[in-house]
C-alpha cells in the first residue's frame, strides 16, 4: 500500500503561493493531489532527501514546512481566516466560527483560545486586522463603494468600517485611498 502524505507549510497566504509551491513539487518529479493554503496533500510520501530539498527550496521563496502539530494547527487556523476574509463571500456564511468549524471540525473555543494562547492576540482581532488588509486592498483598486467594502466584509455600516479601519491603520479609508497601497502589509506579516 502506498502511503500519503500531508505538508504544512507556513506563509502560504495567496494562489500565487501555492503556484510557488506546485512549481517546487514539479522541480522534484512530485504531483501533488491537493494543494490548499498552508496545505499540500500528496499521493505517495517523499524521501528524506526530496522532503529536505523541497523544505530548502521552499525556504528561499518565503515559506517553511511546520512540523509542530500546535503550528500546523494555528497555520490552518490562519489559512481558514485567510480565507473567509479574502476569498469567500461572506453574504453566503453565517459567521467566521461556524465556518472555521465547518472546515477544521474542532470546537471554535478551545480554537481561539490555544490561537491566542500561541499568537498573543485573540482570534477576533487577527481577523479585524485582516478585515482592514482586504479593506486596503479593495480601496486600492477603487471599484466599490465604502458600503459596498463594508458589506462585502460583513460590517453592519460604511460608517463601523470607517471607524476600525482608523482605530488600526491610525488613517481614514479616503486618506489611505491617496497614499494608496505604500501602507498595505503582505498578508502573512499581518
Amino acid at each position: 500500500m502506498i502511503e500519503t502524505q500531508t505538508l504544512f507549510i507556513k506563509n502560504m497566504v495567496c494562489d500565487r503561493c501555492k503556484t510557488a509551491v506546485h512549481q517546487e513539487l514539479q522541480r522534484l518529479a512530485i504531483e501533488p493531489t491537493e494543494i490548499n493554503l498552508g496545505e499540500v496533500r500528496l499521493a505517495k510520501s517523499m524521501a528524506s532527501e526530496q522532503l529536505e530539498q523541497f523544505s530548502k527550496a521552499i525556504k528561499l521563496l518565503g515559506f517553511e514546512l511546520i512540523e509542530d502539530k500546535t503550528a500546523r494547527l494555528i497555520s490552518k487556523i490562519k489559512s481558514v481566516a485567510i480565507e473567509f476574509i479574502h476569498y469567500s463571500n461572506q453574504k453566503s456564511r453565517p459567521n467566521f466560527s461556524a465556518y472555521l468549524i465547518e472546515k477544521l471540525h474542532k470546537d471554535y473555543s478551545s480554537l481561539s483560545h490555544l490561537f491566542s494562547e500561541v499568537e498573543g492576540i485573540t482570534l477576533e482581532h487577527f481577523l479585524i486586522l485582516q478585515k482592514i488588509e482586504r479593506a486596503k486592498e479593495l480601496l486600492v483598486y477603487d471599484e466599490l463603494s465604502m458600503q459596498e467594502i463594508a458589506d462585502q466584509l460583513g460590517y453592519s455600516s460604511a460608517p463601523h468600517l470607517s471607524n476600525q479601519f482608523k482605530k488600526i491603520t491610525g488613517l481614514t479609508p479616503s486618506h489611505f485611498k491617496k497614499i494608496g497601497a505604500v501602507k498595505r502589509n503582505a498578508l502573512d506579516n499581518v
